[in-house]
């Protein structure tokens, strides 16, 4: 299975960037990032269209479209780690995770998504979405292997 993490924005050089390297070169399945830079200044609607457009042309053809938006469904780290590997042992051979811009993703994208995920209540800088989010499909990789690096939060008992 092939991972690609398509996303509106180009990371400069630096603290951000570095994490999410960092992290990929840890995941064991093939990862790649795309971004997508649209300078123009449109209206909200119309940018939301042309990103939705760019982040759609980024995706191999038969991939699990998975959109990242905050009205998504949160997952545990565990139930992350189940839907990979369920995508993984039904035989597909992309998974795309589209990071939308600051204005979100269109209907259309939404949607076309197979699945919509959303990365908590609380609202994230685009960059550090592309973080969170390759942290969390290393931990998924992690959890999968019986790893002790991910905690289960099942068998910690508050004190």
């Amino acid at each position: 299975m092939r991972l690609l993490i398509a996303a509106v924005g180009r990371a400069r050089p630096g603290p951000w960037r570095a994490l999410y390297e960092d992290y990929a070169r840890r995941v064991a399945w093939p990862i790649a990032l795309r971004e997508i830079d649209l300078r123009q200044p449109l209206a909200i609607a119309e940018r939301r269209a042309r990103e939705g457009a760019l982040l759609a042309a980024a995706v191999p053809p038969g991939s699990i479209r998975v959109v990242l938006d905050a009205l998504g469904k949160p997952l545990t780290s565990a139930a992350f780690a189940k839907r990979l590997a369920r995508w993984r042992d039904d035989g597909a051979g992309h998974v795309a995770f589209l990071i939308g811009g600051a204005d979100g993703h269109d209907r259309e994208r939404l949607a076309a998504a197979d699945f919509v995920l959303s990365l908590g209540a609380m609202t994230w800088p685009h960059m550090l979405a592309r973080v969170m989010l390759v942290e969390q499909i290393y931990r998924a990789q992690q959890i999968l292997a019986g790893h002790p690096y991910h905690r289960d939060e099942a068998k910690v008992t508050n004190r």
